[in-house]
C-alpha cells in the first residue's frame, strides 16, 4: 500500500470521510454495474452559477478521493433536469413576455430567449456543459428529456405505476391536507400545448402502464407512463432516478436534508439501494441573502474568474462545506493567497499532511509549485500606490523585487497581476479615502522617511520590518494602531500588507518619496 493511500484511509479531510462511506458499499463485492456512480443534478431554470459549479466540483474532490483508496472504476454523471415545467420566469434573462407565454412547459420546449438554442433549457444544458468543459471536469451529461423519451426510464416507470400506492403512501405523510387531495407522483405532458399538468389522477392502471386524468378544461385522457408522456413529481423523481442508474453518491444542499428520507424509501420500493448523501451549506451573498440562479446574485463564475484564478474558487470551495459561506468579492484576494500559501507548505508535507491540504484534493494529487513571487494583496497595495492601469506597470516593481521572475516563467504571478490591476479599478479604487495624519502620527512618519532615505539595508523586507516596527515601538501602544495609520494614510485602505514587504517592493526611494506626498496632503486631495 502506497503511502498516501494509508494516509488516505485515515485522513479526517472531508473528501475522504465521504469517500470511505463510499467504499463500505462494496466490501464485500464490487458493484454488478462494474463502477461506482457519483452524481450531481441541476435544475435549468436559469443559467448556471457558481453554487452549481460547486457541488460539480466537491463532487469531483470525493471522487478523486475515491479513486485514491480504491481501484473500483468510477463515473461522475451530470443530470439535468429539464423536463421540469417552467414555474416562473427567470428574472435574469431577455424577452421575459415572451417567456410568459410558455409557463409550466418543459423547459426543452420553451424558445430560447437569447436565440442560439433549439429551447431555453438546450440553452442552459449548453452552459453548464461549456463551463465545466472549461474546467476541466470528467463526466458524462444526462438530459431527462432524453432519459424519459428514449425508454432508459421506462422500467423503473412502469414499476412506479406497479407500486403507486406504497410510493403515494410515502408522499402523502410529508404533505399538508390540502395538498393532498389532488397530489399525484405522476404528472402528464399534455399532447397538445406541451404543457406540465398539475391535475388529479383518476386511474392508475399497472397492468397496461397508463395514467387515466382530467385535464384543466375538463376532458378525460389517458397516456401510457412511459416514453416521455409523463415525468415524475421532483421528490419520486429524486429517488427513482437514484434507482433507474444505480446512483452510489449524490450531495445536494441543505433545503434537500429534510427530503432525504423520502428520496430513500422511493429508491428502495422501486427495488434500488439507496446512495450515500452529503448535505452541504448553501451560498450567501454580501446580504445574507441565499444565491439563486434566477435572481442572479452573488458571484458569477465568470466574475470570479475576471479577479481570480480557479484554484482560488476551488480553493473557497473546499472550506468547510457544511458551513453557510458569503461568497462576495471582499472574499476574492484571502482566498488567493491562502491557497497559494498551502501550495507552499505543500512541498514539504509528509503524507498524512497531503492528504489533508486543500491542495491535493484541488489538484488530485497533482499538484503544482507556486510561481507567486508577491502575493495577491501586496499586489492590490502596489496597484494601489502606482494607480496601475495595466500589469505591466506592476511588473516593474515585482522584478526589481524578484530579478528571476518573468511573465514567461511565472504564468500564475502574471495572471495574478493582471487580476489584481482589475480587481483594484473595480473595488478597491472606489472606496478608497485617504486621511491626514495625527501630530503624532506626522512625527512618526517623518522619523520613518528620515531613516527610508538614510537606509542602505537594500530590499530586505525582515530588515525593513524590523526598522519599521522600531520607529512605532517608540510612540504607539498599542503597536497596531501605527500599522493602522500607516494603511489609512499611506494606501487610503483601513488595512493591509507587512509594511516592511511593501517597502522591498514598492522601493526604498518610492516609500519615502510616498511619505512626502501624504505629509504634503496631497494623496488626501486626490
Amino acid at each position: 500500500m502506497s503511502d498516501m493511500r494509508d494516509a488516505a484511509l485515515s485522513s479526517k479531510a472531508w473528501p475522504f470521510e465521504e469517500a470511505r462511506r463510499v467504499l463500505k458499499r462494496y466490501q464485500n463485492k464490487p458493484p454488478e454495474k462494474g463502477f461506482v456512480l457519483f452524481e450531481t443534478g441541476y435544475g435549468p431554470s436559469g443559467l448556471p452559477h457558481i453554487g452549481t459549479f460547486g457541488e460539480v466540483l466537491r463532487t469531483t474532490m470525493i471522487r478523486r478521493a475515491f479513486e485514491e483508496i480504491s481501484d473500483i472504476p468510477t463515473k461522475l454523471i451530470c443530470f439535468s433536469d429539464d423536463l421540469d415545467g417552467m414555474r416562473k420566469v427567470p428574472g435574469n434573462v431577455p424577452q421575459q413576455e415572451m417567456l410568459a407565454e410558455h409557463l409550466h412547459k418543459p423547459l426543452t420546449s420553451v424558445p430560447d430567449p437569447f436565440g442560439t438554442h433549439e429551447s431555453f433549457g438546450h440553452h442552459n444544458n449548453a452552459m453548464l456543459r461549456r463551463f465545466l468543459d472549461t474546467f476541466g471536469f470528467e463526466y458524462e451529461f444526462y438530459s431527462a428529456r432524453e432519459f424519459y423519451k428514449t425508454g432508459q426510464f421506462d422500467e423503473v416507470l412502469l414499476r412506479a405505476a406497479e407500486r403507486y400506492d406504497e410510493i403515494m403512501a410515502v408522499m402523502l405523510k410529508s404533505l399538508r391536507e390540502e395538498r393532498r387531495q389532488t397530489y399525484s407522483i405522476f404528472l402528464p405532458i399534455h399532447p397538445e400545448t406541451g404543457r406540465v399538468l398539475y391535475v388529479p389522477i383518476k386511474e392508475v392502471n399497472a397492468k397496461d402502464g397508463t395514467i387515466t386524468f382530467d385535464t384543466e378544461e375538463g376532458e378525460e385522457m389517458t397516456l401510457p407512463v412511459t416514453g416521455g408522456n409523463v415525468k415524475l413529481q421532483w421528490k419520486p423523481d429524486f429517488g427513482a432516478r437514484w434507482a433507474a442508474l444505480g446512483v452510489d453518491f449524490e450531495m445536494y444542499g441543505k433545503e434537500h436534508a429534510t427530503n432525504t428520507a423520502i428520496y430513500d424509501r422511493i429508491c428502495e420500493i422501486l427495488g434500488g439501494k439507496k446512495p450515500e448523501h452529503f448535505s452541504y451549506e448553501l451560498f450567501l451573498d454580501e446580504n445574507g441573502q441565499k444565491i439563486s440562479k434566477s435572481s442572479g446574485n452573488g458571484i458569477s463564475i465568470d466574475e470570479w474568474l475576471t479577479y481570480a484564478s480557479t484554484e482560488s474558487l476551488a480553493y473557497f470551495m473546499f472550506l468547510k462545506p457544511k458551513t453557510a459561506k458569503r461568497m462576495h468579492f471582499d472574499v476574492i484576494p484571502k482566498a488567493v493567497d491562502e491557497y497559494h500559501q498551502q501550495l507552499r507548505a505543500y512541498e514539504t508535507q509528509d503524507a498524512k499532511a497531503r492528504a489533508n491540504n486543500p491542495v491535493w484534493h484541488i489538484h488530485g494529487g497533482d499538484v503544482p509549485t507556486s510561481d507567486m513571487v508577491v502575493p495577491f494583496s501586496m499586489l492590490l497595495n502596489l496597484a494601489s500606490v502606482s494607480s496601475a492601469e495595466d500589469k505591466g506597470q506592476l511588473w516593474g516593481f515585482i522584478q526589481r523585487y524578484a530579478p528571476d521572475a518573468s511573465p514567461e516563467k511565472n504564468p500564475g504571478m502574471d495572471a495574478a497581476a493582471g487580476h489584481a490591476v482589475r480587481y483594484f479599478n473595480d473595488f478597491v479604487k472606489p472606496n478608497k479615502v485617504f486621511r491626514a495624519p495625527t501630530d503624532l502620527e506626522r512625527e512618526a512618519l517623518e522619523e520613518l522617511r528620515d531613516t527610508l532615505r538614510a537606509w542602505d539595508g537594500g530590499p530586505d523586507a525582515e530588515a525593513l520590518q524590523s526598522m519599521v516596527f522600531a520607529v512605532g515601538k517608540e510612540r504607539f501602544d498599542p503597536l497596531r494602531d501605527w500599522f493602522t495609520a500607516l494603511y489609512e494614510v499611506l494606501l487610503g485602505a483601513s488595512q493591509g500588507p507587512r509594511f516592511g514587504g511593501f517597502i522591498a517592493l514598492y522601493g526604498v526611494t518610492e516609500t519615502a518619496d510616498l511619505i512626502d506626498e501624504a505629509l504634503a496632503g496631497r494623496l488626501t486631495a486626490a
